[in-house]
């Protein structure tokens, strides 16, 4: 049964030096309205947001998360989150769950409404769609132009192209666009021919016993999933890389992932059509160890 669970952070409160800060949380109906009008997540989407999995009650990463989310803030502009106020937020989101299963907690950080309060602040969780389809049989993947050259990013640093921003549109319609060119997602490349992430996921290469992921330096959001498996990876005697991939390198891929906190990898079986070599005994290693529980 598919289950949902809400609480809004006081983020005034950050300050405050207790160790608890259970009375900085209000639990909310999920399904009741929430927000105001005048709410600038809504209305601009000018917010941050992490999402961490949660498998058998455990929140996966939740460290990395909040590092991520506190960078975010910073590329924002946004009041630097009180890490400590966010782990026991999420320590209470997944006490809320199932005890069973896979799930996912979202965590959003909002500039809050126009002029009035700021920032608002809130944690949700919810059950997590059945991914094992694509963990065990992969996806298709199509590569569409992100629309800007590989210095773009470091010319540009307003574009935000490293923070997890709630402005989704173009991520989304990217998977709108793959669906209609008969593939499950995407691989964004830049106008110059260079190897990004996809939509919502890290993409890793493998080489023959080398797994490669594009440098995070061409504005990719570094994922937490990809870090947590490429030490893994070393742990098992494979090299791993961050390198400036060409979009001709895709076809020379032994095997290719996309990998993200609640999908795990998903093997990609084809790449614009042309077929890629599905590892499935390592695949199905990897998303063990990504099931098993990770601080």
């Amino acid at each position: 049964m598919a289950w949902r669970f809400a609480l809004v952070i006081d983020p005034a409160a950050s300050d405050d030096p207790r160790s608890d800060f259970a009375s900085t949380f209000t639990v909310i109906d999920p399904a009741a309205p929430a927000l105001s009008v005048g709410e600038l997540s809504t209305q601009r989407g000018d917010g941050i947001f992490e999402s961490i999995g949660v498998v058998d009650a455990h929140a996966q990463e939740v460290g990395p998360h909040l590092e991520r989310l506190a960078h975010s803030a910073a590329l924002c502009d946004l009041p630097a989150p009180h890490i400590e106020q966010w782990r026991q937020a999420v320590e209470v989101a997944a006490a809320n769950g199932p005890a069973e299963g896979e799930a996912v907690i979202k965590l959003i950080l909002s500039r809050g409404v126009e002029h009035g309060p700021a920032p608002t602040a809130w944690v949700t969780s919810a059950s997590a769609a059945d991914f094992r389809p694509a963990r065990e049989n992969g996806i298709r993947v199509v590569t569409l132009d992100r629309g800007y050259a590989l210095d773009v990013p470091a010319r540009a640093p307003w574009l935000l192209l490293g923070a997890k921003t709630l402005s989704y549109a173009v991520n989304m319609a990217a998977i709108r666009e793959a669906k209609r060119r008969g593939a499950d997602d995407a691989i964004f490349v830049t106008s110059d021919g260079f190897v990004l992430e996809a939509p919502t996921a890290s993409l890793i290469l493998r080489f023959g016993d080398r797994f490669v992921t594009p440098a995070p330096t061409g504005g990719i959001l570094h994922g937490t999933t990809q870090l947590s498996l490429f030490e893994h990876l070393e742990v098992s005697g494979f090299e791993t890389a961050y390198e400036t991939i060409p979009v001709a390198d895709l076809a020379r891929a032994d095997a290719a992932w996309l990998v993200s906190s609640v999908r795990l990898a998903a093997p990609i079986v084809a790449i614009d059509g042309a077929d890629i070599p599905l590892d499935a005994a390592l695949t199905a290693s990897v998303n063990r160890y990504l099931l098993s529980p990770r601080d």
